[in-house]
């Protein structure tokens, strides 16, 4: 009864235009995001000149469309983007998911014209990097427990409160900030704002001293009788839970790629130590153990990357994708966590050192697990897409 059916041919790899990406930025990424990372983690310093040099390539506005200066590139494109400039420096690539997805996907997909004319082209082109604050000291995973609060008066509206833990807080010049509107509406009654870091009111708070992503610099941000323009309003009063869970959809996608980025550069270095350290008069490379854990990382990984360009691939064709962002986020970041466990252990007392680049990748990679929502929060986003 199959004999009539035709097989259709399903191909997992990239075209041509998304592997010249993706070997442009690997190329990119060895020569000038390697030799730094190092240092500015130490530092902590934010990579400023690297971004200058990424925005000159488009990759601050790799999703951005081209008729506000952007690439107008897919989604795989950007994850591809998102996992190389990762391999080399986490710090700089999560700044270059947060820009892109968590600060200008929401003004493209929810924007006025005005916004999008406006704001587009600056993150496009790297002239203010972009922030998202949602997240409060007793607000993180539950927004309706939110407290910052926006109220209309004239032409503006006077925003209160305190945001935690905003990736690039510090240095962002555009930030996507949620208020309440209206405090007896629940959920309903939050609302979303495009703000700039020149309106009095804005204030940066602590600067966190964290266990990885150095680099990144991780803030509060704290306003007080901020005003903001009407006309900054991202979409309607009442809209901001709504496009604050879509766009965490597609920053999880963007963090899931950073996971493998890390967990790829792990597999690299193990890979690369193995067949050079030698015990018992024969590369370690040699021993089942070890060939054991590197084939359990690379596994892990290609099934990591293959469940982000299938998040990506359903957010390019239009269709809901919260549950293959969840499982990407989920499945990556748990590798990658795994992947730096086994790189250390193969690299053994060298690998609980500095002076090897994955003590710096096993502290990275930690963060992957918590932040656009915690493995816990992915796994109810799943259940709850299967469920009903």
């Amino acid at each position: 009864m199959f004999d009539d059916l035709i097989p259709t041919p399903m191909k997992l790899e990239l075209n041509e235009q998304q592997k010249m990406i993706r070997n442009m930025v690997r190329e990119f990424a060895e020569k000038e995001v390697a030799p730094l990372a190092a240092e500015l983690d130490k530092k902590g310093e934010y990579p400023t000149i690297t971004l200058e040099k990424m925005a000159k390539l488009g990759l601050l506005g790799i999703i951005i469309p081209q008729q506000y200066g952007g690439a107008g590139l897919d989604t795989i494109s950007y994850v591809t983007v998102v996992e190389e400039i990762s391999r080399k420096c986490a710090s700089t690539g999560v700044i270059t998911s947060v820009h892109n997805s968590l600060a200008a996907w929401p003004i493209m997909k929810y924007g006025s014209e005005e916004q999008k004319k406006k704001y587009l082209p600056i993150l496009a082109k790297g002239e203010k990097i972009g922030a998202f604050a949602g997240t409060e000291p007793n607000a993180g995973s539950d927004l309706g427990a939110m407290k910052t609060t926006a109220v209309l008066k004239g032409h503006h509206y006077v925003i209160n409160g305190d945001k935690t833990f905003i990736t690039s807080g510090p240095k962002a010049g555009i930030i996507i900030v949620f208020a309440v509107t209206d405090k007896n509406a629940g959920t309903k009654g939050l609302s979303a704002f495009i703000i700039e870091s020149t309106f009095k009111g804005y204030k940066v708070g602590s600067i966190f001293d964290k266990l990885g992503i150095n680099a990144s610099q991780t803030s509060e941000l704290l306003f007080e009788n901020m005003e903001v323009p009407k006309e900054n309003l991202l979409g309607k009063e009442g809209d901001g839970f709504k496009i604050a869970l879509s766009t965490l959809d597609g920053g999880r996608i963007g963090i899931a790629s950073q996971a493998v980025g890390i967990a790829q550069a792990a597999l690299d270095e193990s890979i690369a130590y193995s067949k050079q350290r030698e015990q018992f008069g024969k590369p370690i490379a040699k021993f089942q153990a070890i060939q054991w854990m590197i084939a359990d990382m690379a596994t892990r990984i290609e099934a990591a990357r293959f469940l982000v360009y299938n998040a990506a691939y359903t957010k390019d064709k239009g269709e809901r994708f919260s549950k293959e962002a969840a499982m990407a986020k989920l499945f990556a970041s748990e590798t990658a966590m795994e992947a730096v466990i086994k790189a250390v252990q193969i690299h053994g007392g060298y690998g609980y050192t500095k002076e090897y680049t994955v003590e710096r990748l096993f502290r990275d990679a930690k963060i992957t697990e918590i932040y656009e929502g915690t493995s816990e929060v992915q796994r109810m986003v799943i259940s709850a897409n299967l469920l009903g």
